[in-house]
C-alpha cells in the first residue's frame, strides 16, 4: 500500500478508510508534511536522555478510543517525547498525566494513568484525537500542516458520527480546527462570526455535536494554575451530561 506523500494523497486516501482500524493504520503511515516527518524522526533518533534506552514510535499518532464514542476530545498535536515516543496520544507526558486522571475521575477511563500503549488503558464512551497527527517543532504546526492533516480528522469524525454528541476542544488551536470539520462532515456552515474560544465556552447547533472549550492540559497551564483539576472536572462533568451518559448509569 502506497504511503501518503502529499496533501493530495491524504485528501484521496482518508475518505476511503472503512473503519477506525483502517484509518489508524493509514494515519500512522503518512509522510505528507516534510517538516513534520523530519522532526518526528530526528526526535526518535536523538531521544531524550531519560528515554535513551527506549525505541520511539517516531510516526504520526492515530486517535484512541472506541468507535461508539459519545464524546470526542480534540487536542493540538502529539508531544515529541510523549505520543511521538509511545505511539498513543497524550501518553507518556505530563499533559497526559493530567488529562487521564481527570477522565478517570469522570468515569471515562478505566485507570488514571497512561504511560505506554500496552498499559491496559481503555476509554469509555470517549475518543481522543489531535488536529495534527505528528509532533511539530516547538509544538507549533503551520496552517498548511493543519490543513494537510485535516482529512484524517474529518474521516475520524465521520466514522464516530452516529454516536458522537459532544466535542471537547483542548485549546484555541483545536477549537479553530473544529469549524471546518463541522462543514466537511455535517454539511453545516460554521457560525459567523466564529464563536470565541475560552475555558467553558459552549456552542450548540441543530443535529450536530455540541462543542465545549477547555484550556489545554499543557504544563504551561497546569503548573501555573490557569487550569486546575477542578476546572477539568467541571468540563468533563458537563460533557457527560450533554452526551447523555448520566442517563446510562
Amino acid at each position: 500500500m502506497a504511503q501518503p506523500r502529499n496533501p493530495q494523497d491524504v485528501l484521496a486516501r482518508a475518505p476511503r478508510a472503512s473503519g477506525l482500524a483502517e484509518l489508524d493504520a493509514e494515519v500512522s503511515d503518512c509522510f505528507a508534511c516534510p517538516r513534520l516527518v523530519a522532526w518526528r524522526e530526528e526526535v526518535a533518533e536523538v531521544r531524550r536522555a531519560a528515554f535513551r534506552d527506549q525505541e520511539y514510535w517516531g510516526r504520526p499518532v492515530p486517535g484512541f478510543g472506541p468507535a461508539d464514542a459519545r464524546i470526542a476530545i480534540l487536542g493540538l498535536a502529539p508531544a515529541a517525547h510523549g505520543g511521538n515516543r509511545t505511539g498513543r496520544i497524550f501518553t507518556g507526558d505530563r499533559s497526559g498525566d493530567v488529562l487521564f486522571a481527570a477522565l478517570h475521575r469522570a468515569g471515562l477511563a478505566n485507570q488514571p494513568t497512561s504511560v505506554a500503549s500496552d498499559d491496559g488503558l481503555s476509554l469509555r464512551h470517549t475518543r481522543i484525537a489531535a488536529a495534527v497527527r505528528c509532533a511539530p517543532p516547538d509544538n507549533k504546526p503551520t496552517p498548511v500542516e493543519r490543513d494537510t492533516c485535516a482529512p484524517w480528522l474529518h474521516r475520524e469524525i465521520e466514522l464516530i458520527r452516529p454516536t458522537l454528541r459532544v466535542v471537547v476542544t483542548l485549546g484555541a488551536f483545536a477549537w479553530a480546527a473544529w469549524w471546518p470539520t463541522l462543514r466537511h462532515v455535517y454539511g453545516v456552515r460554521p457560525p459567523t462570526p466564529r464563536p470565541r474560544f475560552g475555558h467553558g465556552a459552549h456552542w450548540s447547533g441543530d443535529a450536530v455535536p455540541q462543542v465545549l472549550g477547555c484550556y489545554h492540559v499543557s504544563q504551561q497551564n497546569t503548573f501555573t494554575g490557569r487550569l486546575t483539576p477542578a476546572m477539568l472536572d467541571e468540563v468533563f462533568t458537563r460533557a457527560r451530561r450533554l452526551a447523555g451518559l448520566d442517563e446510562l448509569r
